[in-house]
């Protein structure tokens, strides 16, 4: 193991003339196979989380096993050496826990969050199944019939299944790692083979392809102790390098259509490219804060127009990231306008007032505590997502793993408070100045 540092910046005020954010002290170690750990200390509530992040998400899965990064995931719970099948989630519960795992495009995630006294117990899991999960053939076959199950309930039979994450991006993008459906196709879920599997585990799920995170009311020094203990002996193995999934940002305007049989009403989604975060930070964190003056609240751009004024719509929002977390995932990422129509609005006018507000913004710029409100809910929201041991493992764990520095979670509210309204103006100009993917769903239910 090296030399563990500790890094932890002063505070930033989240805006001008408030209280300064809470810090989060990180404290790092690398363990000699590759392991990257993040220590995040806080004895307010007798609580620990444990996260392990690994450096694979859907955009890295090989063509022809749409869905594998996924589907690997769920067989991640399937036991390890020393853990019978269905025995992760009984140890966890039983010591008054809980535990999931999530896919994302560009990562997978594993966490616990337990009473501080069982943090030992889920290294221990965490660590097993990183060395040695049952990869077995009746293990996959089951998880691809779970799996199916779960696009079947989620994607097929439900109402705007899927819309707009799985079918934005064909339009948006053009590559195959940006373009298709993580979700999975069913023919290539069944195809996957014990091969395949053993593979992937051996390319992406090495620990020096991790990050473990522990956030919570523990003693560092002894929990470094525990992690060698633990990690420690997992050999190491090679890492793959790490892919860079960039395209050009489009000039032209690509449209298209589907139709939903379960839907009652139409539906719109648009998607605009945004600047890389770890290239330009302020250009990136100016389109974030431009989400929230065109959709957050009542008193937002689009809000008045298109629902209180024009109706030509029940709801709309707008976000960056597939999944709404701006940080979540590496460039290329989109802002994604999503609305639900009335029954007689038509897209063109919908996006004629998209126009018209955004020429708006670019133009005439900001109203008056425009910026200071949306900028407040902003930070308000980081900092409250932030505020739980499990909250801000995961948190702390994906800026290291994308932007290479945990300490973003303190600084971010200072960063945020330095964006002007001229660079949200700019941002509104960039999004009119591009070629934008836009995704018409017409209602199949009547």
């Amino acid at each position: 193991m090296s030399s563990p540092s500790t890094a932890g910046p002063t505070a930033l005020s989240a805006v001008s003339g408030t209280l300064p954010a809470p810090s989060y002290p990180v404290r790092r170690a690398t363990l000699d196979n590759g392991l990257r750990v993040l220590l995040a200390p806080d004895q307010t509530a007798p609580v620990v989380a444990v996260a392990v992040h690994y450096d694979v998400g859907f955009r890295s899965e090989p063509e022809g096993r749409t869905g594998f990064a996924h589907l690997f995931e769920h067989l991640m719970f399937q036991g390890s050496e020393n853990v019978g099948k269905a025995e992760h989630p009984k140890y966890v519960q039983a010591a008054g826990g809980i535990f999931n795992g999530s896919t994302h495009p560009d990562h997978t995630d594993y966490f616990e969050l337990l009473p501080s006294g069982a943090l030992e117990l889920a290294l221990f899991l965490e660590a097993d199944r990183m060395r040695a999960p049952k990869i077995t053939r009746e293990n996959l076959d089951n998880q691809i019939a779970v799996v199916q199950e779960e696009i079947r309930v989620n994607v097929l039979n439900r109402p705007y299944g899927g819309f707009p994450w799985i079918t934005l991006p064909p339009v948006a993008f053009d590559t195959f790692p940006n373009a298709h459906n993580g979700y999975g196709d069913f023919t290539e879920l069944e195809a996957a083979s014990l091969d395949d599997a053993a593979d992937f585990y051996d390319k992406f799920y090495a620990p020096g392809n991790a990050i473990l995170t522990v956030a919570g009311e523990f003693e560092p020094d002894r929990v470094l102790d525990l992690i060698q203990r633990y990690f420690g002996v997992i050999p190491a193995r090679a890492v793959p390098a790490r892919r860079s999934f960039a395209e050009p940002v489009r000039a032209g305007e690509c449209r298209e259509v589907l139709t939903d049989r379960l839907a009652p009403r139409p539906a719109l989604a648009v998607g605009y490219r945004v600047p890389d975060p770890a290239a330009d930070l302020p250009g990136f964190l100016a389109a974030s804060l431009l989400t929230d003056v065109l959709t957050t609240g009542d008193a937002s751009r689009l809000e008045r127009r298109l629902v209180q004024k024009d109706r030509s719509v029940t709801a709309v929002s707008t976000y960056v990231g597939t999944f709404g977390d701006p940080f979540d995932q590496r460039d290329p990422l989109l802002l994604t306008l999503e609305a639900r129509q009335t029954g007689d609005s038509g897209v063109d006018a919908v996006l004629a007032a998209v126009d018209e507000e955004l020429d708006r913004i670019a133009s005439d710029g900001l109203e008056p505590g425009e910026l200071e409100r949306v900028r407040a809910q902003t930070a308000a929201g980081m900092l409250r997502e932030a505020d739980d041991a499990l909250g801000r493992a995961l948190k702390i764990a994906t800026f290291e793993l994308h932007h290479g520095r945990a300490e973003l979670l303190n600084e971010l509210p200072g960063l945020l408070a330095e964006v002007g309204a001229e660079a949200v103006a700019a941002a509104a100009g960039a999004l009119r100045a591009q070629g934008r993917a836009v995704l018409e769903l017409r209602a199949g239910a009547a």
